[in-house]
């Protein structure tokens, strides 16, 4: 695997602000609190988690990337509804309250696995977010809310063989493409492609198996990041 990092605190005004790094992939992970709810859930003392994605001018190879318009391309909305579903998976959102936090992962540089470093990074935003809920509240550290560990990771057969934590060079020439987000050891969402072919149950297995240390890997850095 490339060196995963969780800088925390990266700006000051977010109530979680973390710049994730995985090789030279960097995401800018920032976690806004908001004391209201979606329409739905006024009054039902649930809160909420969303998250939005984009990435910036500058970020890929290849010429300037054109800033999303009012209306986020295709991929980014497939990507921020994928992050959104795996935070709230590691939040109880029934005890949380009528809070929204909102998580915006920003891709500031891309080489591969720009989703699965958002989530993760998302993730450890999302905590101190809620540690700022909890202070304001006079209720802990936010940790009661939290349902389990949320942390994602790429894996794909390259040449033939299991590749963990996909850069742009292996990704763009695999022959399978798998994303893996879990909470804990327990699966959250799996993504796999046949990009150029099919894949059989062995090689599935083989991936799935990878994915699971790369994501202990991952979850290690963010329990460091967070001094747990």
């Amino acid at each position: 695997m490339r060196p995963i990092s969780f800088q925390r605190s990266y700006t000051i005004h977010p109530a979680g602000s973390v710049l994730a790094c995985c090789g030279d992939t960097k995401v800018l992970c920032t976690a806004t609190v908001e004391d209201s709810v979606p329409p739905w859930l006024r009054g039902t003392g649930k809160g909420w988690v969303t998250a939005e994605y984009a990435m910036l001018p500058g970020s890929t190879g290849g010429g300037r990337k054109r800033r999303d318009g009012a209306k986020p391309d295709g991929r980014s909305v497939e990507i921020q509804r994928l992050i959104g579903r795996s935070l709230r998976a590691g939040v109880n959102l029934e005890t949380l309250g009528e809070v929204s936090i909102i998580v915006d992962c920003d891709v500031i540089q891309a080489d591969g696995g720009t989703r699965t470093t958002a989530i993760s990074g998302g993730w450890v935003a999302l905590v101190d977010a809620l540690a700022v809920v909890a202070q304001a509240r006079g209720e802990g550290d936010g940790r009661q809310w939290l349902l389990g560990q949320i942390s994602a990771i790429s894996v794909g057969m390259v040449d033939g063989a299991v590749v963990v934590d996909l850069d742009y060079a292996h990704d763009s020439r695999a022959e399978v493409d798998m994303n893996v987000v879990a909470r804990d050891d327990a699966y959250v969402e799996i993504q796999g492609t046949g990009e150029q072919g099919v894949f059989s149950r062995s090689q599935l297995d083989a991936l799935l198996d990878g994915a699971a240390s790369g994501l202990a890997t991952v979850q290690a850095a963010q329990r460091q990041a967070l001094g747990w």
